[in-house]
C-alpha cells in the first residue's frame, strides 16, 4: 500500500533483479496516470527522468500501477535526452545567430513561440510540438522569400537554419518514427495516438502481479471462460503472422470490478496483510483457505458498511476469492491452473521482467500477459516451504511438492540458487480433477491412443502384466499410469507410491476404489525425515496382496520396485513410470545407469513408450510403441531379441499400427497370461477376439459421447461404471453358456450403453 504521506509525483528508485525501476506516486495527483493520455503525466516524467539515469522501468501509481516496460522507457529516455539538448544548448535557447540587432525585434514573437515549442509542448507532447514545428518552418520559409534587405535575411537565414536543424533532430527519435504511421487522421492535441506505442502492463495496489490488459494486434485464435470457483475469467488466444509464439491472454474477474470496489479489496487486503499466517496454520491449507475466506468475506461486509456501500452478496463472495488469492493464495497462478485446459504453468528468472509461460491442451508452448514481481515470487517461495515442510534455500536449491486448492491441484517444482543463480522459478505441473481414460485418449482431438491399442492394454492389465511407461518429461507418462489405476477392477486393493502426489487419489477414492497412498523422500531431496524410495516399495510387499503403483522411477528404488514385480508378477498389476525414449533406453537406464540386476530386468513384461510427435509448429502426445520383453536372453536384450514390437505408430498414417507378431500370436507374455486362463489357454484366436472385443466396448463410449455430445461419458465416473458393467455381461454369459461369447457380450454391452444414452438424454 503507497505511503499516506506520499505527495503528488513523488517517486523512488530500486533495482528489481535486473532492472531500475523508477516507481512514481500520483495518488494525490488531480490528472490521471498516463503517458498516453496526459500531457500533464507525459511532461512531469520526463522532468522526472532528468533527475534520474539508467532507468529501464518505469512504475506510475493511483489505485492500480501501471508499468512501461524497457522498450517503451527507452523511447521516453531518448525524447528526454533530446529536450536537455535543446533546453541547454546555447544555439537553442539564445538567438545568437541574428546578425542584426534590428532583425532580433523582427522575430521576437517568433522565437518566443520556438521556445515554447522546446521548452514545454515538446516534454508534454512531442508529436504536436513537431507538427507545430513543421508548420513554424513553412511559415518562416515563406517570410524569408519576401525579405529585401540583406542583412535581415541573412539572420532569417540562419535562425531557419537552426529550426530545420532541431526539426531533423525531432524526425530521429525513435517515438515519432513510430506515431508517424498513425497520423493519417491525427489531429494536433488529440492523445489517442500515443496509445499505439504506449501500453503499460496494469495492476491493482492489491495485486502484486502485473498484468498487460491491451489486445495485441494479432489475430484471435479463440475465445472461451471458464469458472474459477464463485469467479468467471475470460481467456482470450492470439497467434501472429509475423510471430511463431502464442499469447493466452487472461483477464481476471477483479478486472471487471469498479473502482469502489477496487479499494475496498485494497483496504481489505491491507488489513488483513496485518495477520502472517503461522507456519502451523499451512499444515492443513484447505482448511486455512476455508478460515482466511470467511474471515475476509467478514471483513469485506464491515468496510463496505463503513463506506456506505451495497454490494451484492455474489460481489462479496467474488471480492473475498480475490482477497484470499492476494493474501494467503498464489495469485493469477491459481487462476491460469484453473482453467481446465493448461496443463503447466511455468514461471522463470530473473523475475519481474518475463511472463510466465503455460503450455495449453489445444495450442502448446504459451507466454501470457502475467508479469509476476520479485516480492509476488518470494511469497510463493515462503507459502511452498511452509505448505511442504521442506526447505528451499542455498543448501537445498530444488523444492517438489503439490499445490492443492479447490478446483485444481498440481505438482510444483522450484528451483533457487546457488543451482538457478539469476533468482526463483517454478514449474506447476496441473492434474486433471479425475484421471484421464482409455475413451479420452480415442477422441479424435486426441488420439494418443487407437481402440486396438486400448482393448490390448485393458487385457493386459486385467491379466496382472507389469508394465513400465517410458517417456520423455510433459510426454503423459502420469496421466497414462492415471488411466491404468481406471481399467483395474474396483474389488482389487491398491497401493500407489509417490514422492510427490500426482497419481489421482482422491478422485478415485470418491469413486469407490481400495486405494492406499504412500508417500516417500524425494530423489532430489536431502536426507531427512522422509521415507526413502526403495524402503516405501518393499513395504508394499508386507501389506497384503495389493496392485502396486510407482509414480516414477528414478534412482536406486528402481531395485525394490523390480524386487515388487518379481514377487507380483503372478498375482497383480505392477506399473510404474521412467524416463526413457525406447524400451533399450529402459534397459540402460535401469539396468546401467541405477544398477539393476539384468535378470531382475526381465521382471518387465510390456514397455509403452509415450512421447510427443511433432506437426509443423505444434506437438501431439501420442503412444509409439507397446513392446514385450521376452525372457529368453542372457547378457544383451537388443541383440539377443528380447523386445518384440507388438504395437508401432506410424507417423505417415498418425495410428498405431499392429505388428506381424501380434498379428500373428508371437506374443510369449500373452500366451503366458492365456495359459493361465481357461477359455484362452492354447486358443491364440480367443485371446485376439478378447483383446478385440475390449477394443469394440471403448469405441462404442466413444460413439456414445459423439452422439450425445456429453463429455462426462468419457470421464472416469462412467468408464468405471462401464468397466464394471462388461465384466458383470461377460461373467454373466460365461456362466450361461461356458465360454466367453464376444458377440453376445458385445450386444449386451452396447444395449446398456443405449439405456444409458437414453437415460442422459431426458
Amino acid at each position: 500500500m503507497v505511503d499516506e504521506e506520499k505527495n503528488c509525483f513523488d517517486f523512488e528508485t530500486y533495482h528489481e533483479g535486473e532492472n531500475k525501476v523508477l516507481k512514481i506516486y500520483l495518488e494525490k495527483c488531480t490528472f490521471p496516470p498516463s503517458i498516453e493520455y496526459s500531457e500533464l503525466c507525459m511532461g512531469k516524467v520526463i522532468e522526472t527522468l532528468l533527475q534520474n539515469s539508467g532507468i529501464t522501468t518505469l512504475i506510475l501509481s493511483q489505485q492500480r500501477e501501471y508499468e512501461y516496460d524497457y522498450s517503451q522507457v527507452k523511447l521516453l529516455m531518448e525524447l528526454m535526452m533530446l529536450y536537455r539538448k535543446l533546453n541547454k544548448d546555447e544555439r537553442y535557447v539564445h538567438a545568437q545567430m541574428v546578425v542584426d540587432p534590428e532583425h532580433e525585434q523582427y522575430i521576437r514573437a517568433t522565437y518566443t513561440q520556438f521556445q515554447g515549442i522546446i521548452s514545454k509542448k515538446f516534454k508534454e507532447d512531442p508529436l504536436a510540438a513537431y507538427i507545430e514545428l513543421k508548420r513554424l518552418e513553412k511559415r518562416e520559409s515563406i517570410k524569408l522569400d519576401n525579405i529585401l534587405e540583406e542583412r535581415h535575411k541573412s539572420s532569417q537565414s540562419l535562425f531557419l537554419q537552426m529550426l530545420r536543424e532541431v526539426i531533423a533532430l525531432v524526425e530521429g527519435l525513435m517515438l515519432i518514427k513510430m506515431l508517424m504511421p498513425h497520423t493519417k487522421e491525427y489531429i494536433v492535441g488529440q492523445r489517442e495516438i500515443y496509445a499505439n506505442v504506449f501500453h503499460p502492463i496494469t495492476r491493482p495496489d492489491f495485486m502484486y502481479t502485473k498484468l498487460l490488459l491491451e489486445f495485441p494486434d494479432g489475430d484471435l485464435a479463440e475465445s472461451y471462460s471458464f469458472n474459477a470457483g464463485v469467479d468467471q475469467c475470460q481467456v482470450n488466444i492470439f497467434n501472429f503472422d509475423d510471430d511463431v509464439k502464442i499469447l493466452y491472454h487472461l483477464t481476471p474477474p477483479e478486472f471487471k470490478f469498479e473502482e469502489e470496489l477496487y479499494e475496498l479489496l485494497d483496504d481489505a487486503k491491507r488489513i488483513m496483510s496485518e495477520h502472517k499466517p503461522a507456519k502451523e496454520e499451512f499444515v492443513d491449507p484447505q482448511r486455512m483457505r476455508e478460515v482466511f475466506f470467511n474471515i475476509g468475506k467478514d471483513l469485506l461486509v464491515d468496510l463496505a458498511q463503513h463506506k456506505d456501500l451495497r454490494v451484492e452478496e455474489e460481489k462479496i463472495d467474488q471480492l473475498a476469492q480475490a482477497l484470499l488469492r492476494y493474501t494467503v493464495g498464489f495469485g493469477l497462478i491459481e487462476l491460469l491452473l484453473a482453467d481446465p485446459k493448461v496443463q503447466d504453468v511455468n514461471v522463470n528468472s530473473p523475475n519481474g521482467g518475463l511472463p510466465i509461460f503455460i503450455v495449453h491442451q489445444d495450442y502448446g508452448d504459451c507466454y501470457t500477459n502475467v508479469y509476476p514481481t520479485r516480492l509476488e515470487v518470494e511469497s510463493w517461495a515462503t507459502k511452498l516451504r511452509l505448505i511442504s515442510g521442506r526447505p528451499l534455500d542455498e543448501a537445498n536449491p530444488i523444492l517438489d511438492t503439490e499445490l492443492k486448492v479447490s478446483g485444481f491441484s498440481s505438482r510444483v517444482a522450484a528451483l533457487t540458487a546457488p543451482l538457478n543463480p539469476s533468482g526463483l522459478a517454478f514449474s506447476f505441473r496441473r492434474h486433471r480433477d479425475y484421471p484421464w481414460t482409455f475413451p479420452l485418449y480415442l477422441q479424435p482431438k486426441v488420439k494418443m491412443m487407437n481402440p486396438l491399442c486400448a482393448g490390448l492394454l485393458s487385457f493386459l492389465i486385467d491379466n496382472n502384466a507389469t508394465i513400465l511407461i517410458a517417456g520423455t518429461r510433459s510426454s503423459g507418462k502420469s496421466s497414462l499410469l492415471g488411466s491404468f489405476l481406471v481399467e483395474i477392477m474396483r474389488k482389487s486393493r491398491i497401493i500407489t507410491i509417490e514422492d510427490t502426489f500426482e497419481l489421482p487419489q482422491e478422485s478415485l477414492r470418491d469413486l469407490g476404489y481400495n486405494l492406499e497412498s504412500l508417500k516417500v523422500a524425494s530423489a532430489l531431496s536431502a536426507p531427512g525425515s522422509e521415507v526413502d524410495a526403495s524402503i516405501g516399495i518393499r513395504s508394499t510387499l508386507r501389506l497384503g496382496d495389493s496392485a502396486i503403483f510407482v509414480g516414477e522411477v528414478r534412482s536406486k528404488e528402481a531395485v525394490a520396485l523390480f524386487e515388487a514385480m518379481r514377487v507380483g508378477a503372478a498375482a497383480n498389476v505392477v506399473a510404474g513410470t521412467i524416463h526413457a525414449d525406447s524400451p533399450y533406453g529402459v534397459y540402460d537406464r535401469v539396468v546401467n545407469d541405477i544398477g539393476v540386476p539384468k535378470t531382475s530386468f526381465k521382471a518387465i513384461d510390456i514397455i509403452v513408450i509415450v512421447n510427443p510427435v511433432i506437426s509443423g509448429l505444434r506437438k501431439f502426445k501420442r503412444i509409439l510403441r507397446v513392446t514385450e520383453i521376452r525372457k529368453e536372453w542372457d547378457e544383451d536384450p537388443l541383440k539377443e531379441g528380447a523386445f518384440v514390437d507388438l504395437m508401432v505408430y506410424n507417423s505417415k498414417t498418425d495410428q498405431l499400427e499392429v505388428t506381424d507378431e501380434l498379428r500373428n500370436g508371437n506374443s510369449d507374455i500373452l500366451k503366458r497370461m492365456a495359459g493361465r486362463v481357461k477359455e484362452f489357454a492354447g486358443d491364440w484366436d480367443a485371446v485376439w477376439e478378447n483383446i478385440q472385443l475390449r477394443a469394440d466396448c471403448k469405441q462404442a463410449i466413444v460413439d456414445l459421447f459423439a452422439s450425445l455430445e456429453e463429455s462426462n461419458v468419457l470421464e472416469a465416473g462412467f468408464i468405471v461404471k462401464a468397466n464394471d458393467r462388461f465384466h458383470l455381461i461377460a461373467d454373466k454369459i460365461k456362466e450361461k453358456t461356458g465360454r466367453v461369447e464376444s458377440a453376445s457380450i458385445l450386444f449386451e454391452y452396447k444395449e446398456w450403453l443405449k439405456k444409458e444414452g437414453r437415460i442422459r438424454k431426458k
